[in-house]
């Protein structure tokens, strides 16, 4: 009976959420106990509960699924960005007011990411999903229904700290269903939809401002849509976390057999709430400041993505004032921006993706090393200050607004190669405490999404379209390096580190 039960849990499936996070032992500790310990249970060779059997069908439904929680989350975030002058109307409030109907969504991004990460490792995925999703349609309720604007500013910052489930959460399912061979290009197509969402935003409150209805049929919209996703997650989405279907499994085998005996790896944790605050709020920031790789990493990602949430308040002055279009059609200048993001998809499934499996037949058995990842991040890195200049220069009225509305393409494009790039080799990087430092990631990068529209208006305003995002282009340029030092020097760096291996064990090799 033992024997029937029993695999290898694979360290593949903590890419994005490794087991440090929350207290529970590395993938080589559970190897090693699995050998000492009779009664650990396992899954077996190609055993149906292991979620990386499941067919590719489902895996790729799954990855999705989980996409679209994602889009819907971002989509919310940008959404009422063409409401704001609406809302100044309607409450008597200012722009920078205003903005923050978008900035503290995004500021809940900051919280939620150090809540449902490590609660999924205890508890799952599934009921971290369905709990927070139903939350979080609660609160698009409470926003259509706001008598105030302090209400709404509330109910928008509590909506994007649940909505931040998905953004900790669907990355990690993915990492659980596919493995190594199969993640990255699985990866590559999940990665649109954090930059798909909020491109898309605009555009629908846009055509909302046009066709005259309520601001509160946006929030209806948003509830409607976040009532799908979450009948979505309860109705097709099963769990996909290794260590609680084991736990489950062990429970099963208990009931069957009455032997007590049996238990699975995460039933063997006993970590004080001391351990579990240390391990959920501080060790990001332990990490995150001992690092200079991961700082230079954080800084990069946090401007390019504050820049993503700088454009809905630059792309209204640009097309709204400056050429004269209607909220619609202004918001339409945002869809290169998700078309770029699916070029970006393509470009690394066809080009990159195959590189990187040649380069892993090459090493193997050892893993890649980190920095082959940063070549796609030394690629697209040119091209994302390439597109403010491009952006800035295009910008007067005498010009056509497809020349500027086209920089929009060049400009997701590269967004999304940068991200996935760094992203895959903070996780190479750093292994068994990848989550800790994608968490701290996380809050910094939302921090700069939530900061950057504060200032783009009035910075717009005194320096002028041109200046502005030159101003940016300046900034992208004095970052680009940051990949190419980190090429050169990384594996240096990697040996002093306390945290990033230089020589890590190869069946931790992510993506």
């Amino acid at each position: 009976m033992v024997d029937s039960s029993r695999v290898s849990i694979q360290s593949a499936s903590t890419a994005f959420h490794p087991e440090e996070s929350s207290g529970i032992d590395s993938a080589a500790t559970l190897e090693n106990k699995s050998n000492l310990d009779p009664y650990l249970v396992h899954f077996d060779e190609g055993d149906p509960a292991n979620p990386k059997n499941w067919s590719s069908a489902k895996k790729w439904y799954l990855t999705l699924a989980a996409g679209l929680l994602v889009l819907n989350a971002t989509f919310s975030s940008s959404a009422p960005s063409s409401l704001v002058p609406t809302l100044m109307q309607e409450f008597g409030i200012s722009q920078e007011v205003g903005t923050l109907t978008i900035s503290l969504f995004v500021c809940g991004y900051c919280i939620g990411p150090l809540l449902w990460g490590p609660l999924s490792e205890q508890y799952g995925r599934r009921p971290i999903f369905i709990i927070s999703f139903f939350i979080y349609m609660c609160f698009q309720i409470g926003c259509a229904l706001s008598p105030n604007a302090a209400s709404l500013l509330i109910f928008r910052f509590l909506g994007g700290t649940f909505a931040a489930a998905p953004l900790a959460n669907s990355g990690a399912l993915i990492s659980d269903i596919w493995d190594a061979k199969g993640r990255g290009a699985a990866l590559a197509v999940f990665t649109v939809a954090p930059f798909a969402g909020p491109g898309i935003g605009p555009v629908v409150s846009g055509y909302l401002v046009l066709a005259g209805v309520s601001w509160r049929w946006l929030f209806w919209i948003l509830t409607i849509f976040a009532g799908v996703c979450w009948l979505l997650i309860v109705f097709t989405i099963p769990e996909t976390y290794s260590p609680v279907l084991l736990a489950k499994k062990a429970k099963e085998i208990r009931k069957h057999t009455g032997d007590e005996k049996y238990h699975s790896a995460i039933e063997l944790q006993n970590l004080t709430l001391a351990q579990r605050l240390e391990s959920i709020l501080a060790r990001p920031f332990k990490i995150l400041f001992r690092e200079p790789m991961l700082i230079a990493i954080t800084l990069y990602m946090s401007f390019v993505y504050g820049c993503i949430y700088l454009l809905f308040e630059a792309y209204p002055i640009v097309f709204t004032q400056g050429h004269n279009l209607n909220a619609g059609v202004s918001g339409l200048m945002f869809l290169p921006l998700p078309i770029g993001g699916f070029f970006a998809v393509a470009t690394y499934i066809i080009f990159f993706n195959p590189g990187y499996e040649r380069k892993a037949q090459e090493c193997a058995p050892n893993p890649v090393p980190p920095e082959f990842r940063l070549r796609v991040a030394m690629i697209s890195a040119p091209f994302f200050a390439v597109s403010f200049f491009w952006f800035a220069w295009t910008s007067f009225p005498s010009i056509s607004f497809w020349a500027p509305m086209m920089s929009g393409g060049l400009l997701g494009w590269s967004i999304c190669l940068i991200f996935l790039a760094l992203f895959n080799y903070i996780i190479d990087a750093y292994l068994s405490v990848a989550a800790s430092a994608l968490a701290a990631n996380t809050v910094v990068r939302s921090l700069f999404g939530a900061g950057f529209p504060l200032f783009a208006t009035q910075m717009y305003d005194r320096l002028g379209p041109e200046w502005a995002s030159s101003l940016l282009g300046f900034i992208a340029l004095t970052m680009m390096p940051i990949p190419f030092v980190l090429t050169k020097y990384g594996p240096m760096l990697r040996t002093k580190s306390k945290y990033a291996p230089s020589e890590p064990p190869p069946s931790s090799s992510p993506v």
